[in-house]
């Protein structure tokens, strides 16, 4: 009777333990899918705006007459294979190289092509600026889990590593700047 009882009793301890560890795991896989889905947010707009300022060098050069080229850090990215880190690193950039254009040629704010890129590039900015945070929301809430008992364990045993953020930083940047306040 009492061997009966011991062995239902660690059934019962094995059996929570798997519920937990399955309900972390699902926990972590749910925050990997909502990482997943804003990685392809982030990547559909930066390649809309890597379109817009690839178009715009045909209408700047056909507006300025120019033979040289044009926004060189966008012609520079169309063979390579970039993350979307080095991709949005890379595009603002090639918008600033854009607005300088702008600045520097008045002729360019009048064509309408032109204007309807720059309008494009701005709306782009705002949806960049919101799936940033978003994503980088995600990847704060992902990082504690991996940190935090008893996610930690479920973690290193399913090789779930704390993510970078969006802007490149891990989260031991934060630590550590945190320790200097």
């Amino acid at each position: 009777m009492l061997f009966t009882m011991i062995v239902l009793l660690l059934l019962m301890i094995c059996s929570l333990i798997l519920i937990i560890y399955a309900s972390i795991y699902n926990r972590f896989q749910s925050y990997n899918i909502k990482i997943n889905e804003a990685e392809a947010s982030i990547d559909s707009i930066l390649r809309k705006r890597f379109d817009l300022l690839n178009k715009s060098i045909g209408v700047i050069k056909s507006i300025l007459d120019e033979e040289e080229d044009v926004l060189d850090s966008i012609v520079k990215l169309r063979s390579r294979k970039l993350s979307n880190f080095e991709l949005d690193r890379k595009i603002y950039d090639a918008i600033n190289e854009f607005n300088n254009y702008k600045e520097e040629h008045k002729e360019l704010q009048k064509n309408e092509s032109f204007i309807k890129i720059e309008i494009g590039l701005n709306e782009s900015e705002s949806e960049i600026v919101a799936l940033r945070k978003y994503y980088n929301d995600i990847i704060t809430d992902y990082n504690e889990l991996t940190k935090k008992f008893p996610a930690n364990i479920v973690g290193k045993l399913s090789h779930f590593e704390p993510k970078t953020y969006f802007d490149g930083k891990n989260m031991e940047d934060d630590i550590i700047n945190d320790f200097k306040l």
